[in-house]
């Protein structure tokens, strides 16, 4: 008797029917995880990790740029010019997001990914080769502005570009999972990059360190885009990506479609994604600068406490992710933006206590709450939009994020505690931050995007 015959048994017939046999039968077979599928994850990871690590860089030489390239007799304008010089870049980034994003829905998602990593890599190179102001005077910042601009544009697509093509290819049940490990590779940079600074900083002179030992993490920046692409020219485009250009039967714009068929959801996404903006730049391009400054703990201080955080973040938003597959990506949210909400202000005031163990701990608990949130929003903002139109509506709403709150984080937290004196200031900035997307998402039409085929 086969399984179709006991199937086809009444249960009048008294005859049992076995429900391992019948799962068995009926179940959907799960499709294995192909060796494509692997490279696409390993080639979205590859080039979250260097486009953070250009950034990061800056972020955590943020100090020594203040000296070389913005000298004067304030240090708290010099550090400002530094990081007015970091927000630049995100000035940019929605520009290259509309440019990439359309470029990406029209010609497909690797050939730009493939552009907007070798752009990344050999601005950031060249910041590493660039003269100081003691050298060249005022061409000295002019130029560091103009390898910022490089950077912001092309990171403008490959930001949205990488998690895209990771999500077109994922599994559907583990998107969650797949994406927020794509996006935890953000965070291992600032462990790599801080590692190499404390290292070169510890072997050699301050003199040495000061002149040229600062460059080389930059230097490195051109060989691992090209690793990137390497990886990258081993993938394909998705099965959706193919069959929704296939479907096109006319002249299509997608800024055009993007903006009227999405208005609503890229205003959301800003929202969501501009917090998690605002924590990620607190945590990778701020906190390294700010304890040394406001904790007073040393730079080899500072670093370590730093790199223990993002690597505890590279571990946890995963698993975000995962929680995010099981109960869904607005849940996630809520807990997320809540526990900012509640937690940003005691952490800030931990990370400025001036001891080392504080500093850890306050960092490990706004790394926790960020994780949370992380674990579902960074799924939604590709999940939300449809395949024809997501580079586009996804690149233009999160950079939009990004410039607004991301870039400016670092800035705004330096103007607060010089302006009011109070050296945990940004964490009430954070915190109010947290609670206004908290009441977006409970009482706005936020939808659940879990399971969205697209």
């Amino acid at each position: 008797m086969t399984i179709n015959d006991i199937k086809d048994q009444s249960p009048a017939s008294g005859t049992a029917l076995p429900t391992a046999i019948l799962d068995q039968d009926s179940a959907p077979a799960v499709p294995p995880i192909t060796k494509m599928q692997k490279r696409v994850l390993a080639g979205g990871s590859i080039g979250q990790f260097i486009e953070f690590y250009d950034f990061t860089l800056y972020g955590l030489t943020a100090v020594i740029f203040s000296q070389l390239f913005f000298p004067g007799s304030n240090p708290v304008a010099a550090m400002l010019a530094t990081f007015a010089t970091f927000g630049v870049a995100f000035v940019v980034r929605p520009i290259g997001g509309l440019f990439f994003g359309a470029l990406g829905d029209r010609i497909g998602r690797r050939r730009v990914l493939t552009i907007t990593l070798i752009a990344i890599g050999g601005a950031t190179a060249l910041m590493g080769l660039l003269p100081t102001y003691g050298q060249i005077g005022a061409w000295a910042p002019a130029l560091l502005v103009l390898c910022r601009l490089i950077q912001g544009f092309s990171a403008g697509g490959e930001s949205v570009g990488a998690p895209s093509f990771v999500f077109e290819h994922a599994p559907v049940k583990s998107r969650g999972f797949w994406l927020n490990i794509t996006i935890a590779a953000t965070a291992l940079p600032s462990v790599v990059a801080g590692s190499m600074i404390l290292i070169l900083s510890q072997s050699m002179p301050n003199e040495d360190f000061m002149a040229w030992g600062w460059r080389l993490p930059f230097l490195l920046a051109l060989p691992l885009a090209l690793f990137g692409v390497w990886i990258r020219s081993r993938t394909v485009e998705s099965d959706a990506f193919n069959e929704a250009k296939a479907a096109q039967t006319k002249e299509f714009s997608p800024v055009r479609e993007a903006f009227r068929e999405n208005r609503l959801r890229m205003v959301q996404v800003i929202f969501v994604m501009g917090l998690t903006a605002m924590g990620f730049y607190f945590l990778s391009a701020y906190f390294v600068s700010y304890v040394q400054t406001t904790g007073h703990l040393s730079r080899e201080q500072s670093l370590l406490a730093n790199a223990a955080a993002l690597a505890l973040y590279a571990v946890l938003l995963p698993i975000g992710g995962r929680l995010s597959d099981r109960f869904g990506r607005k849940p996630m949210l809520i807990a997320g933006s809540a526990a900012l909400a509640l937690f940003s202000v005691p952490s800030f005031m931990l990370v400025t206590s001036g001891s080392l163990p504080l500093a850890l701990l306050g960092q490990a608990l706004f790394v926790v709450a960020l994780c949370i949130y992380g674990g579902g929003c960074y799924t939604f903002f590709v999940e939300i939009f449809t395949t024809r139109t997501r580079f586009t509506s996804a690149a233009i709403s999160y950079n939009g994020a990004y410039a607004l709150f991301g870039g400016t984080a670092p800035f705004i937290g330096t103007a607060l505690v010089g302006g009011t004196g109070v050296p945990h200031a940004p964490g009430f900035y954070m915190a109010a931050a947290a609670l206004v997307v908290l009441l977006l998402v409970l009482f706005t039409k936020v939808p659940e995007t879990r399971g969205r085929m697209g």
